[in-house]
């Protein structure tokens, strides 16, 4: 079954890191992208840009508005994803736990719904 690992954090801290922790965290994140291959579940992975370039649009009346920010009410955001098939929630919860960013963030995990599974 297919899990999608949501990666929530706070990006201002990192913005003040020394360039060694920075070199630590991605070094973190490779370990762990190499351990979800080696184990034949990754399926797809992302980190996405901050929430500062992101672009709203809402369809209401038959309208569209297009605004720019994402307009949450929070410090942490969306900060990347992990996509893997793995045999139940137990398997996928592990996987969230070993992610560098449940460390100093939170992961969401959400099971995925596919589009013909109606």
């Amino acid at each position: 079954m297919e899990y999608l690992l949501l990666i929530h954090s706070d990006d201002t801290p990192m913005k003040s890191m020394p360039q060694d922790t920075i070199a630590a965290r991605i070094a973190a994140y490779g370990a762990y992208t190499k351990a979800l291959k080696d184990a034949g579940v990754l399926r797809g992975s992302n980190r996405l840009r901050p929430a500062s370039t992101a672009t709203t649009v809402r369809v209401r009346d038959g309208k569209t508005d297009v605004q720019n920010g994402p307009f949450i009410e929070t410090r942490e955001e969306l900060g990347g994803y992990y996509l893997i098939d793995v045999k139940d929630l137990d398997a996928a919860l592990s996987w969230a736990a070993r992610c560098p960013g449940a460390a100093d963030g939170a992961m969401e995990v959400r099971p995925v719904w596919a589009m013909g599974d109606y």
